[in-house]
């Protein structure tokens, strides 16, 4: 006789929130409980800011706070905080657009660290639960702890401890997987078409990157589940894409700025997928391993024993059990072949980690595993099926160099405490204890995960130090030197972050984001900037010429603020005549944007005394020093690295040459000249000069010319009507005298706004035909 007749499942008690809540709760103690083991912050001396968290989504974060305390510099649509003036909504669609992110606003500003880490956790404790509701709602399977304790092994996977915790923009992702899994059952029911679409379009809003992986994730999973129910329709999957056709539609606005920002950005590297070595595949799986270039696909053992277990199940319809079975194989192959790779990563590789689609596979694997327990516990042919899966793809870990003791260790102890636990009654004392041996499971391991990556990422990558009393200081200096729109004041050197105008006040070049404007970049690579990123993260250029040239008046410089009186204003006016055309040398384009010439040739590799040495080497690696001179230390090598212009001091010892790292080019700036040179260029200057959080207006004096916006001509810019001119990547615009006035626009806002009206206008068609056909609108 089959099991199916000899097993019939109880029928599940109400557990109502109580299986999220506990899901929740296990997720935050795993996290929190192996950052206090690995003594990270903050529980510890350890620093967590590493890559991208400092440099990205701290700074945007704390921009963010003061956007919402009304302190910025700028607004929604125009950032004149960083990289001279930049377009901000597509960072925020990019980083901010989370309905998480505005919770930093109930912090200080200084703790805005401890702000970004509750975020992280609050998502993670969020996607527990979405996970958990979403399995009790496909079927209860008995004991509810069962669904909390699956619904955390999600989003304690090993993508989300390893690679979520310091991109917690990715993490808005696995919160939407579950929820769009949970739109595709509506869908398949044909209930709630607004409720659905509306779902969608918050998931993209919040990360459209994710957001996408999790929406494919989810197709495939509604795919199965027609196919397992035996409900499958055409006009079910047209009802699934009008649903998601709507709900991205209304998140168009931000959308579409943020795609069009990409395509004004500076490119990347372009990399060929290499996908990973099978066994550093298989050891991914396993609790307490590490590595930047594979995928992070651990959940606790729980979830691989239940999910080879219903491969053995008689008691589950074959169509179920391949069905599930295959879907699992299939994802996991798709993240291995380089054109499936590209689907799931919008058809461009990733500049760092190739497996940004993993948290699908985790997820896909929990739904398999709950699929084979809303039959019940697996009986003892399935579970030894089951357990032999999983030490089959342990022992193809074996060859893995990634493969730790801790994790056999690990992997060995959940695997023995969870086969146990499913081998117990489940009633009385012995139901407590399976819930205490699985429960235990998930959390060790996950806190050891957690530990583990905490600790590998600190000897891996690069790390920042947290906010602090330094910290402070520099930022309340820069606050009291500010007199912007008068002048600019930059955060200067040495960098704390590649977002510093943004983590510490003033109005510089640095910047760094996925939208770094190919413009800015370029503009100031010709005037002697450098970057690193591949040139999407700048940094400041302390340099005399450049800050007169966007009207640096105050600038961080050896531990204190650095007033200067050789600055222009925002705007001035140009003699007529063609603009400048950049060549290979940064002194000369200065001169050429200046309009004066200001540095002289070393004679005989030698400045002449009293002139300010400056060497341009931007592929150099060393230290260069001019006699007793601070020495400066250069780190260039494109197109990685590039080193910016630099300064070895002023000239004090006739005829005395600069040691150098390797060749370069020098230049000898005469204040003299430059001084000459701005009092020129302010007697045809703006008189007064305006700021808005959308553009910038000025009173020009009388006389022909070209009125020249010390902001980097990005597209988006308005004068007058029409699109400004570019004088040496600066906006430029007619001088006829009167009024100056300039509007951004981010491109490609005014088509997601008719977009979104447009999907607005479809989603009340919807409901208009659901009321009229007396069923419910939601």
């Amino acid at each position: 006789m089959p099991n199916a007749t000899r097993f019939q499942p109880p029928p599940a008690r109400p557990s109502g929130p109580l299986a999220p809540v506990l899901a929740a709760v296990l997720s935050v103690v795993a996290v929190c409980g192996g950052d206090a083991v690995a003594r990270v912050f903050p529980f510890g001396p350890r620093r967590r800011a590493v890559n991208d968290l400092a440099n990205q989504f701290v700074p945007f974060h704390a921009h963010l706070w003061d956007l919402l305390r009304g302190r910025a510099d700028g607004g929604l649509l125009l950032d004149w905080g960083a990289g001279w003036g930049t377009s901000f909504l597509p960072d925020y669609g990019t980083y901010l657009s989370s309905p998480f992110a505005p919770l930093v606003a109930l912090f200080p500003r200084g703790d805005v660290e401890y702000a970004v880490y509750g975020i992280t956790v609050l998502k993670t404790a969020v996607a527990a639960a979405a996970m958990t509701f979403l399995l009790r709602r496909l079927g209860p399977a008995g004991a509810w702890w069962w669904a909390a304790v699956l619904g955390a092994s999600y989003a304690l996977c090993g993508w989300s401890l390893a690679e979520g915790t310091y991109n917690p923009m990715w993490l808005d992702g696995l919160v939407a997987f579950p929820l769009l899994c949970l739109v595709g059952e509506w869908v398949r029911e044909g209930r709630r078409p607004l409720l659905g679409s509306l779902v969608v379009a918050g998931c993209w809003f919040a990360n459209f990157y994710t957001a996408y992986m999790a929406t494919l994730g989810a197709a495939l999973v509604l795919l199965v589940r027609l196919a397992v129910t035996d409900s499958f329709r055409w006009r079910t999957l047209l009802r699934a894409a009008v649903t998601t056709a709507l709900g991205v539609g209304l998140a168009a606005p931000v959308l579409v700025p943020v795609l069009l920002g990409s395509r004004h950005a500076y490119p990347g590297v372009v990399r060929d997928f290499v996908p990973a070595a099978g066994t550093d595949f298989f050891a991914r799986l396993l609790p307490a391993t590490y590595s930047f270039s594979t995928p992070a696909a651990f959940v606790c053992t729980a979830v691989p024993l239940l999910a080879g277990a219903l491969l053995f199940r008689r008691d589950a319809p074959g169509r179920e059990r391949w069905l599930w079975g295959g879907l699992c194989a299939a994802v996991a192959a798709s993240m291995q072949w380089g054109p499936t790779h590209l689907v799931w990563h919008v058809f461009a590789t990733p500049n760092g980690s190739p497996y940004r689609q993993t948290f699908v596979l985790s997820g896909v694997l929990v739904l398999t595993a709950w699929t084979g327990l809303a039959h019940g516990p697996p009986d003892r042919r399935s579970l030894l099926g089951g357990a032999a899966v999983v030490l089959a793809l342990t022992a193809g870990a074996l060859p893995s160099p990634l493969l730790t003791p801790w994790a056999l260790l690990l992997a060995g102890v959940g695997l023995a405490a969870v086969a146990g636990a499913l081998l117990l009654p489940r009633r009385g004392r012995y139901g407590l204890l399976a819930a205490l041996l699985v429960t235990g499971t998930l959390l060790g391991q996950a806190a050891a995960t957690t530990a583990y990556a905490d600790r590998e990422r600190l000897a891996r990558l690069d790390d920042y130090p947290p906010w602090g009393a330094e910290h402070e200081r520099r930022a309340a200096a820069l606050a009291a030197a500010d007199g912007w729109p008068a002048y600019r004041t930059d955060s200067g050197l040495p960098r704390v972050a590649g977002n510093d105008p943004l983590l510490l006040g003033g109005q510089g070049a640095a910047y760094y984001s996925s939208h770094t404007p190919a413009v800015l970049t370029e503009t100031l690579a010709a005037l002697g900037g450098g970057w690193t990123s591949r040139g999407r993260n700048l940094p400041s250029l302390d340099n005399p010429v450049t800050d007169a040239l966007f009207g640096v008046g105050a600038r961080w410089r050896d531990g204190a603020v650095v007033r200067t009186d050789t600055r222009l204003p925002l705007v001035t006016v140009r003699p007529p005549g063609p603009p400048p055309v950049y060549g290979p040398s940064p002194f000369r384009n200065q001169e050429l944007l200046l309009g004066a010439r200001v540095y002289g040739a070393p004679r005989a590799g030698a400045c002449r005394v009293g002139t300010e040495v400056f060497l341009w080497s931007p592929d150099a690696t060393g230290t260069a020093r001019l006699g007793g001179n601070a020495p400066v230390h250069l780190l260039g090598g494109t197109p990685k690295r590039r080193a910016a212009l630099a300064s070895l001091g002023v000239q004090r010892v006739p005829g005395l040459r600069p040691d150098l790292p390797g060749p370069g080019e020098l230049g000898c700036l005469d204040h003299d000249r430059l001084r000459s040179a701005v009092t020129a260029l302010r007697a045809r200057a703006a008189t007064s000069v305006r700021v808005t959080p959308d553009g910038i207006r000025a009173t020009l004096p009388p006389g022909a010319g070209t009125a020249v916006v010390a902001a980097p001509r990005i597209a988006g810019w308005h004068c007058g009507g029409a699109e400004p001119a570019s004088y040496g990547g600066l906006l430029a615009v007619p001088a006829g005298g009167g009024e100056l006035s300039c509007t951004f626009r981010p491109p490609g806002l005014r088509a997601g706004l008719a977009a979104g009206a447009v999907a607005a206008l479809g989603l009340l068609g919807v409901v208009l035909v659901r009321v009229r056909a007396g069923r419910s609108p939601r």
